[in-house]
Formats: C-alpha cells, sequence, structure tokens
C-alpha cells in the first residue's frame, strides 16, 4: 500500500492529512537547492527520532536514533552526497539534530539513493511541520499527531507516490 500526495494531502489507509510540500512544488527535475518536492514512486527507509522528545521503542527494527553529530549530506563534492554523515565531517550537511521539533520524528523517502547522482537532490524527508504548514525546502510535512497516526501503519513494504 502506497502513500500518496497530491498537492497538500497526504493519504493513506483512508486518513486524510494536510501536509506542506517544498516550496516550489513537485516536479519531475529535482535539482539541489530547488526547493521543489521530487514526483515519483519511492521506498521508504528508516525512521529516525530524538529519544529525548519522543518514544518509539516499540518501533526497533526500522528506527534510528538522531544524536548531537549527525547530518544529512547535501555537499555535492561528497562521496557521502545524500547519506546520514558525522556534521563535524569537511562536507555540508543539514544538521539532523536540531533545536526545532521539525526532526523529532521523520522517515527519510528514499529519493536519488540507488544510484545516488549529484546535484539531483539530496534529503528529502518525511518530517514534522510547524502549526502554519510552511512549505519545505523539498521534504513533506505533517503534524506530529497525524505522523503517531500513520507510523504503526507503515511497513517495509510501504512506498510513498508523489504526483
Amino acid at each position: 500500500m502506497n502513500i500518496i500526495i497530491k498537492k497538500h494531502l497526504l493519504i493513506y489507509k483512508g486518513n486524510k492529512i494536510k501536509c506542506s510540500i517544498g516550496k516550489s512544488g513537485i516536479t519531475n527535475s529535482k535539482i539541489e537547492g530547488d526547493l521543489s518536492t521530487p514526483k515519483g514512486v519511492f521506498k521508504l527507509g528508516k525512521i529516525y527520532f530524538r529519544k529525548d522528545r519522543i518514544n518509539l521503542q516499540k518501533y526497533k527494527k526500522i528506527t534510528k536514533v538522531i544524536k548531537k553529530n549527525m547530518g544529512w549530506c547535501d555537499d555535492i563534492r561528497s562521496k557521502k552526497y545524500n547519506k546520514e554523515i558525522d556534521i563535524r565531517s569537511k562536507y555540508r550537511s543539514e544538521k539532523l539534530f536540531r533545536k526545532d521539533n521539525l526532526y523529532d520524528i521523520f522517515i527519510n523517502i528514499k529519493y536519488n539513493s540507488s544510484p545516488v547522482v549529484r546535484k539531483k537532490g539530496s534529503a528529502i524527508f518525511l518530517h514534522l511541520c510547524n502549526k502554519n504548514y510552511r512549505p519545505t525546502k523539498g521534504c513533506i510535512a505533517i503534524q506530529k499527531k497525524d505522523m503517531l497516526k500513520i507510523l504503526p501503519l507503515i511497513n517495509k513494504r510501504t512506498k510513498i507516490l508523489i504526483k
């Protein structure tokens, strides 16, 4: 069963949830830094979470605790482009351990992951949004209550369809 994203709506197993998408909308030709959400069907990766803010112990098999030194490489010069890295690396990355709550829980959307193509876009996540549903830099964002509602329904076969 797929999660479907249509403009500002996430549809999954009977749930219709308001969501944010990239500031520049949805595109067929995503490039790094264009503020757009990539169109297509993608597998879902691990569920990352801040254990100091969220308790997700029941999802042990597919979760990863976010630590202070974790980042996601968005530096096209790096061999680790579009992969999790240590923020102390010489390459630019997006911090995963944030002061705001946007990444308290997020799911890596496996966009541009196999193979990774430099400049094609990185760090596309399903993460938490703010109260105003502010547009993202390319990710999909939903309210925490909605994330907690759909998490138990997601398994290793779940894919996301962005159209």
